[in-house]
């Protein structure tokens, strides 16, 4: 995809979103406000190209790392681009502030992109003139290995703005979600938001560890999940599809449902619990080692995927 793009913001999640770009063949552009953060973001993206070249998911890290180039202002960054994909922290009046500026240097045809996880695109694109080509294109992180995409829209936000979002998502590889409106906590938070609450529910109420949790996980749902999602699941799991299946087990889920309307408070004894459970399997000075191991099973997986969508079908 020949196109040139800003990344403003250039820490993990802007890091990540260059090199989805650059790799998908874009020309692109970092910023940061902070001096010297956009050159060390090269930097710190070369080993991360090497590992992926190491496992077969890129041909060479050099063409990609080519397509990266630091801009000394926000206005060079943005001039002439055609996606502005913002990663600043998530604060409110920070976001407000930056987007005022990227509505006004930014080329009129551009569409203007935030990576927040948290925030709802009509908080800080209300006041803006070109209110009409703003969304939210919300990754799971690493979006270079991880290809949904969230893709939210305000209120006022133009439908040929997200047609062209997905289009331009689906060209660099992404797999997008197109939301109809804004949700607070979007898709993806609000699926895994519900998972982690009956996890912490679980090992408050002293009914398993959560290494057990984590067992059941990746050893158990997480197998299916990885190629398929809950709904073909469950017209999977019946011998006459998804009604078949809601017939047969949607009591169990109904019983279910009242104990299950109570949060666990995560700042209490069960959060002592699950820390010592986690540190004792990795130290606190294994962690970057640990995301590292993290990042490479995941760039495994993606090539699994890949290879398996070719010769048996997505």
């Amino acid at each position: 995809m020949n196109v040139a793009v800003a990344i403003v913001g250039c820490g993990l999640v802007g890091r990540a979103w260059a090199i989805a770009f650059a790799r998908a063949g874009c020309a692109v552009r970092l910023y940061d406000a902070t001096p010297g953060a956009a050159i060390a973001a090269k930097e710190r993206i070369a080993p991360l190209l090497d590992d992926m070249v190491e496992a077969g998911l890129v041909e060479a890290a050099a063409p990609i790392l080519e397509r990266l180039t630091s801009a000394p202002t926000l206005e060079a960054a943005l001039a002439g681009v055609a996606w502005v994909q913002e990663s600043v922290p998530e604060e409110l009046e920070l976001k407000q502030r930056v987007w005022a500026e990227l509505d006004t240097l930014a080329p009129s045809e551009a569409v203007l992109s935030s990576s927040t996880s948290a925030i709802v695109p009509s908080k800080f694109t209300e006041q803006l003139k070109g209110r009409h080509r703003c969304l939210v294109a919300h990754p799971l992180n690493p979006p270079y290995l991880i290809p949904a995409v969230e893709l939210v829209p305000a209120p006022w936000t133009a439908p040929q703005t997200m047609r062209r979002a997905a289009e331009v998502m689906s060209a660099i590889g992404m797999a997008p979600i197109v939301m109809t409106k804004e949700l607070d906590g979007f898709v993806m938070n609000r699926l895994q938001g519900a998972l982690l609450e009956e996890a912490f529910r679980l090992v408050e109420g002293g009914y398993c560890g959560p290494e057990d949790v984590d067992r059941g996980l990746k050893h158990g749902l997480a197998l299916r999940w990885s190629f398929m999602g809950p709904f073909e699941t469950i017209d999977l799991n019946a011998p006459a599809g998804v009604r078949d299946y809601c017939v047969r087990y949607q009591h169990i889920y109904e019983n279910l449902f009242p104990s299950m309307q109570r949060r666990a408070d995560w700042t209490g004894p069960v959060l002592e619990k699950i820390e010592a459970d986690r540190r004792q399997a990795v130290p606190a000075d294994q962690l970057d080692a640990r995301q590292r191991w993290r990042d490479q099973r995941l760039m495994a997986l993606a090539a699994h995927k890949a290879t398996a969508a070719e010769e048996i079908g997505d």
